[in-house]
């Protein structure tokens, strides 16, 4: 396979899951031989970005005005100096950017073009740019039947679902914290000593379940659980109110010395392990939801409300752990046998960064395969070099 140059869309390097995923993919494609660059507005994943060994263009394609479609002239000339063979747009703004400037080249000019659908977006012309790609990625199943409901015009052979992965080298199954850690957290959560640990690793927000989880957690305590209910998050601080209003249900259920707040976290690995179970609630479905199988891939039990990425997940590695939407009472009884008898995670699974990675390059080969073999058969289109 020649050596291909991609080039990746999106508002900033700070970070998240969109971010950690660009980052992955540019290591993947230089790692392969191929060349990666990067658009963006920057931030502290730039360096991760070329210790990996690729380049990055200083950009603000993602600010929010009118002015940023400046940024379409200037990119349509960078594709050409730079020889891009693919073009993938992997957030609404900068993709609409970078639509605007390749649908502007000319057709024998053009890089292939991949998008990535990461959410449900909310359905509207706005969100239907990321729909527009030659082949669109699917960060699940459930995100796929999102657009084949949303965006009846995009044809199926052009959708590919690639599950986001976890790297199972930092997630390793079995993985028990290093004992300094230990001491430390015990020492600053002495109440956890002794306890069924169960944790909800989200950010606090409505509709990821922080109220459910509370019936839930005094479910367990009526069934005489010993429990320790752990939410893991941080909340922005347009959410403060929110969480005064968690705080003052949890103070109210009598149930201030068995769940504990603890913020924003850099350690949630670690948490995840020494949990005995992890839960989702979230009240919509989660696109993919990272933190389940990343506590999965740990070998820490994961129970989960059946929809989203969420119950794709599950489905395949725990079925015992699915559960109705909004079902608290089968949730708390479910963990509540838990305790008695906790159930075995299988020790593999599909959902790898490896796999996720080996799928997202074939796809660019495949595009570029066919371009090449497209440019072989027709005298009519003329080589970009």
């Amino acid at each position: 396979m020649a050596s291909l140059t991609v080039m990746q869309l999106l508002p900033a390097l700070e970070s998240g899951g969109v971010e950690r995923g660009t980052v992955d993919v540019a290591r993947e494609l230089v790692r392969r031989g191929h060349r990666a660059l990067v658009v963006s507005a920057g931030g502290p994943m730039v360096q991760e970005l070329h210790r990996a060994g690729a380049e990055h263009i200083e950009w603000p394609i993602g600010r929010k005005s009118l002015f940023t479609l400046r940024w379409v002239r200037p990119l349509r000339r960078l594709m050409l100096e730079q020889n891009v063979d693919i073009l993938h747009l992997r957030s609404r703004l900068p993709a609409w950017v970078g639509y605007l400037a390749w649908r502007g080249l000319p057709s024998e000019s053009r890089p292939r073009l991949v998008t990535t659908v990461h959410g449900f977006y909310t359905v509207g012309r706005y969100s239907a740019v990321m729909t527009r790609g030659e082949r669109v990625i699917a960060v699940s199943e459930s995100v796929r039947d999102y657009i084949f409901a949303n965006y009846p015009h995009v044809a199926p052979e052009r959708v590919t679902v690639i599950h986001r992965g976890v790297d199972t080298d930092r997630y390793p199954y079995g993985y028990r914290p290093p004992a300094d850690w230990l001491e430390a957290w015990h020492r600053r959560h002495p109440q956890l000593r002794d306890r069924f640990v169960v944790t909800l690793p989200a950010r606090v927000t409505r509709w990821k379940g922080q109220a459910h989880f509370i019936e839930v957690i005094a479910g367990l305590r009526e069934r005489g659980v010993p429990v320790h209910g752990l939410i893991v998050g941080g909340a922005h601080p347009r959410k403060r109110a929110y969480l005064q209003e968690l705080e003052r249900k949890v103070a109210e259920a009598g149930l201030s010395d068995t769940i504990t707040f603890t913020g924003h976290r850099g350690d949630l690995r670690e948490i995840l392990a020494v949990s005995d179970v992890v839960v989702s609630l979230s009240t919509d479905p989660e696109a993919f939801g990272r933190t389940t199988i990343e506590a999965l891939s740990l070998g820490t039990p994961v129970a989960g409300y059946d929809h989203g990425g969420v119950g794709e997940q599950l489905r395949v590695v725990l079925p015992a752990g699915l559960v109705p939407v909004g079902d608290r009472k089968a949730m708390a009884d479910l963990l509540a046998r838990w305790y008695e008898q906790p159930p075995a995670v299988a020790p593999t699974h599909p959902f790898t960064l490896r796999a996720m990675l080996t799928a997202t390059v074939g796809v660019y080969e495949a595009l570029s395969s066919a371009r090449a073999g497209a440019d072989d058969r027709s005298p009519h289109l003329h080589s970009r070099a």
